[in-house]
């Protein structure tokens, strides 16, 4: 049987006379704006805080062994104490709270507008005692709490669930963290809904893009890391994209190992005294942290960003320990329990490796080679870590403004993301099982890290300290 055409003037007249779809409509895209003020809020403070950071490194370098081991130490007692649910990255709890099988009763421990005011604070917290982290990670925790309270408004049977709304807040945050609405869309495919509903997937994308927009308002529609220019580039080059590709494939797949077996608790005395005592941990790992920040001469704290555009720039003197040292000290700052990301710290790492590599091969033409390999090494870490490839490239590329490399970014991404499987699980998949099955057992929220188990307690660390 023949279908019939759309009936255009009846189709417009339904629409209009649904105005109750066009208040749910207009309730989404002002959440969509609510959160994309909340992150743009989350940037000032952590930037703010990381401006007091610098300044207490620069005027007495020595304090930051008191300071960020303290601060440290503050942050994980609080968080286990009173927000549980606002420790890590954010992105593996959203991720649990959008699947199936989590109740609603338990997704407001992952998700709420609650954790999104715990999750800015201690965020920026971490920003403030020098620790390797990042905010966009976070900022898909904060926006998805901002959108999952707009379910309170909407009708029974809208088409905005609780899975579509947590879908459109967290890529609405990296839309507005990143300053790139493409990338955030990408990401509600790849990571976060894997597939999108055709009956709200438009008023999802409005909403990411509405998010992103509000960003750009507050930013200007600039670049990340500003715009880099690309040569014509060679044959000669293929190998040493290559190599960087590879080694950002076997380092980010090792590093996302490292991060999931260390929250998940190995048999060893450091976890086994993780566990035990969190908060001496913590402070552990702070100054653990803090000396690394003064053997690199200031480089590893923080996110990276100050790093990677010198890099680009040219201007970076950087040593060649920098790829290791970032790396470690990423990895104690999240093995510690703090809220903070990867993405940030993961762009600066693939940056360094991109970086070393130019100066090996590039001889006289290290100049021209550098930017082009800086790029492929931030997309090729980032996607080896995350295997995460399509949200890796086109988040590089939007924040380099890298469109002639599409192509080179497109594959290093693919290629170091297959090369990252061979190795390790996709990490926020294995962190938010954990949390899923955390939940499951327990209608409790999840601790710092849901499988590690709480002992008794046997002096040390106050009964208060025990999350």
């Amino acid at each position: 049987m023949k279908q019939r055409e759309p009936d255009f003037f009846q189709n417009l007249q339904d629409e209009i006379k649904d105005g109750r779809a066009w208040l749910d409509r207009t309730i989404v895209l002002g959440y969509a704006v609510i959160a994309g003020l909340f992150v743009v809020a989350f940037t000032y403070l952590s930037e703010t805080a990381f401006e007091w950071f610098k300044h207490l490194h620069t005027v007495a370098p020595w304090a930051v062994l008191i300071w960020t081991p303290c601060l440290t130490a503050l942050i994980v007692w609080c968080t286990r104490r009173f927000f549980p649910g606002a420790s890590g990255s954010g992105i593996p709890q959203v991720i649990a709270a959008i699947d199936p099988r989590v109740s609603k009763q338990s997704r407001r421990h992952l998700v709420s507008l609650r954790l999104t005011l715990a999750k800015m604070a201690l965020g920026a917290g971490s920003m403030l005692a020098g620790l390797s982290a990042g905010r966009e990670g976070p900022s898909v925790q904060i926006a998805a709490g901002v959108m999952h309270d707009a379910r309170r408004w909407l009708r029974p049977g809208s088409a905005m669930n609780d899975h579509a709304l947590l879908v459109a807040g967290g890529a609405a945050g990296i839309a507005a963290a990143f300053n790139a609405p493409l990338a955030g869309v990408v990401f509600a495919i790849e990571e976060l809904s894997k597939k999108m509903e055709s009956r709200n997937n438009g008023l999802i994308i409005a909403a990411i893009v509405v998010a992103g927009l509000v960003g750009i308002s507050f930013f200007g529609n600039l670049t990340y890391f500003g715009s880099i220019e690309v040569p014509r580039l060679s044959w000669g080059a293929f190998l040493p994209g290559l190599v960087v590709v590879i080694i950002s494939g076997v380092l980010g797949g090792l590093f996302s190992r490292l991060l999931a077996a260390s929250l998940e608790g190995l048999p060893d005395r450091f976890s086994a005294f993780r566990r035990r005592f969190p908060v001496r941990f913590a402070a552990g790992a702070g100054l653990a942290v803090a000396v690394i920040g003064l053997v690199s001469g200031g480089a590893t704290f923080g996110a990276g960003a100050e790093e990677v555009r010198a890099m680009l720039a040219g201007d970076s003197d950087v040593s060649r320990l920098y790829v290791l040292l970032k790396l470690v000290a990423t990895w104690l700052t999240t093995w510690s329990g703090v809220p903070g990301g990867i993405f940030a710290p993961s762009l600066s790492i693939g940056g360094g490796i991109g970086h070393d590599v130019a100066q090996i091969f590039g001889g006289s033409n290290t100049t021209a080679i550098a930017p082009s390999l800086i790029a492929l090494g931030m997309a090729a870490f980032l996607a080896a870590t995350t295997q995460a490839p399509l949200t890796s490239f086109i988040i590089v590329m939007e924040m380099i403004n890298g469109r002639s490399m599409v192509l080179s970014l497109m594959a290093g991404a693919m290629l170091a993301s297959l090369i990252a499987r061979l190795l390790s699980r996709p990490l926020y998949t294995a962190l938010s099982t954990l949390m899923i099955n955390a939940l499951a057992r327990s209608d409790v929220p999840p601790k710092a890290e849901p499988t590690t188990p709480v002992s008794d307690h046997s002096g040390g660390d106050p009964p208060a300290d025990k999350p």
